[in-house]
């Protein structure tokens, strides 16, 4: 099961991008928060969206949670 980030930094759309660890884009984050481990991306954006109601999926790395 991949682990996953949330970006505390809002994109300039407003979205919290969501990244499986590893990601390339995951690594330029300057502050991030641990979503743990899941079994989809599906799941690590609901739990970002606890946190950040504007959670997307990273188009790179969670691209079948990636919205816009």
């Amino acid at each position: 099961m991949p682990k996953f980030h949330v970006n505390n930094t809002a994109q300039p759309n407003g979205d919290h991008e969501v990244h499986e660890e590893g990601c390339y884009w995951l690594s330029l984050a300057t502050s991030t928060t641990d979503l743990g481990y899941h079994s989809s991306c599906a799941s690590a954006v609901a739990a970002a969206k606890r946190i950040y109601p504007q959670s997307n999926g990273c188009k790179t790395c969670a691209s079948a949670c990636h919205t816009q």
